[in-house]
């Protein structure tokens, strides 16, 4: 007698995926663990995933559908790109551990190759030539990829420093470091972090700039082709 698949949907098999990894991140993600939330046998997930990277796949071609349907792609190139990179970082800090998921995955799913060839018919109406053009998602992609993990990663660096050391920020410790360094050393960076200018670190502005510093690249870059 033939086996019949258990009673779970790939749906729900995302869904609680998505919560264990908000609950535990993706370094103790498992599908030991994700049974156990579904209630039940590891071996019965294989029947619709025969990895964990099967899964990653998916999950990634499920935040690449989202942002698609989320993109206003109203605008010249460079408002769609800008749009589009919001769009990403929106999506992203919503599903937790998506970023990871995004850099640890393949083109392997029909809706992560859809998302990637939207991004470039944003800068297929420029003078751009193939080779740039795709350099120029690529890069906007990593910026946006980069500036999301690092957020989330630094959070957990002082969520853990907090845990560790009964609630005491490290901020006193890093004001301690810089007095004792030299001006030549230190000087600048101690006075910008005392200002409270590092706060901005994962502020919308700071996204903002970092994303205005590389289309003003990109409009420059086209600039030259078309002298």
């Amino acid at each position: 007698m033939k086996k019949q698949p258990p009673q779970i949907s790939e749906d729900k098999i995302l869904e609680a995926s998505w919560e264990l990894l908000g609950e535990e991140g993706i370094e103790k993600f498992s599908m030991r663990r994700l049974a156990d939330r579904l209630g039940i046998q590891a071996p019965s997930l294989y029947w619709y995933f025969k990895s964990k990277q099967k899964l990653y796949q998916r999950l990634a071609n499920q935040v690449s559908i989202i942002i698609l349907e989320e993109f206003d792609s109203d605008g010249n190139w460079k408002d769609q790109l800008a749009k589009f990179a919001v769009t990403i970082r929106t999506v992203l800090c919503r599903y937790p551990c998506s970023t990871q998921i995004m850099m640890l995955t393949l083109p392997l799913e029909p809706d992560i190759i859809r998302f990637t060839n939207r991004m470039l018919l944003c800068v297929e109406s420029t003078p751009l030539e193939q080779e740039q053009k795709l350099q120029a998602v690529f890069t906007l992609t990593n910026y946006v990829l980069g500036f999301v993990l690092d957020d989330y990663q630094d959070q957990l660096n002082v969520s853990a420093i907090l845990t560790k050391d009964q609630g005491v920020h490290p901020g006193g410790e890093i004001i301690r470091l810089l007095d004792s360094m030299s001006e030549t050393d230190a000087g600048l960076f101690r006075r910008m972090y005392k200002s409270g200018l590092y706060e901005l670190m994962g502020t919308d502005g700071a996204f903002e700039f970092g994303l205005n510093v590389i289309l003003l690249g990109i409009e420059q870059v086209i600039k030259e082709q078309e002298k």
